[in-house]
């Protein structure tokens, strides 16, 4: 099942391990990836491009990450001056409409004992939360390439993409990740290991990206893709790529190999 939730290609925004605003974005001016190690508290900005404003490193919840998925150079901010803490995400009403378990439709309150509107049942008062969907997906490598397909769907039909889909009840996320890579290029594939936790908060999603190679050199479109190709990182069609969250993936790929240190990346995508 390939992804078929939609990704503005416009205005997103991407830091690791914080959230920062621009003014002005578009689908190939993303900021390069700078590792999570960084101190500079400055986006970087392609010029003529995109215009950022300066994003503070928050200290907050997100610090244990920091720590741990890095690489060997990364190291807790010791010492630094207290910074602005993050904003709280934006209001989203809940989509629910009827009860999953009567039929009845629901009404928009806040329970007892909670402090966020949910969507709870008029008639049995079931009260249905509302949680993201995790897509993960595959970075292929094979001969200092990767493996990307062409959608033959909308979203962004006739677009590339890294082989990924949502997660279904019953499979690990790297079951998962395998299983799209085979569904989307008939390609099978061995999981070497996780590359990036993505988390995209506005619409709901969490991406796990996962490094991996072909078992045998063979791939082909599945029924969800036009063409399947093999990219030469010099040659990844930057201005024709889906989604955010896939131009996010393969330029912190791309940062890995120039520097020789391949590490897991966290961030999260702000969308505008």
């Amino acid at each position: 099942m390939m992804l078929r939730s939609a990704h503005l290609p416009l205005g997103f925004v991407v830091s690791p391990l914080l959230r920062c605003n621009t003014r002005l974005c578009s689908l190939v001016s993303l900021p390069a990836i700078a590792p999570l190690s960084q101190t500079d508290s400055a986006a970087v900005c392609p010029q003529k491009l995109l215009l950022c404003t300066p994003c503070p490193r928050s200290r907050g919840v997100f610090g244990a990450f920091r720590m741990s998925s890095g690489g060997r150079d990364s190291s807790p901010d010791v010492g630094a001056a207290p910074r602005p803490a993050v904003a709280p995400p934006a209001f989203q009403k809940p989509k629910i409409c009827f009860c999953h378990s009567c039929g009845n439709p629901t009404k928009q309150v806040v329970p007892e004992g909670e402090e966020k509107i949910r969507a709870v049942c008029t008639a049995c008062g079931k009260i249905h939360y509302e949680n993201p969907k995790m897509v993960v997906g595959c970075l292929v490598e094979h001969n200092g390439k990767v493996l990307l397909c062409k959608r033959k769907i909308e979203p962004s039909y006739g677009l590339w993409t890294l082989p990924a889909g949502f997660l279904e009840i019953g499979e690990s996320a790297a079951e998962g990740a395998a299983r799209e890579t085979l569904e989307e290029a008939c390609a099978e594939v061995e999981i070497l290991s996780p590359f990036a936790q993505l988390d995209i908060p506005c619409i709901g999603q969490s991406y796990i990206i996962f490094r991996a190679r072909l078992k045998t050199p063979h791939f082909e479109p599945g029924p969800e893709s036009l063409e399947c190709a093999l990219f030469s990182l010099e040659e990844i069609p930057f201005d024709s790529l889906a989604f955010s969250s896939i131009i996010v993936t393969l330029k912190m790929y791309i940062e890995d190999i120039k520097s020789g240190n391949l590490k897991f990346h966290y961030c999260t995508i702000n969308k505008r």
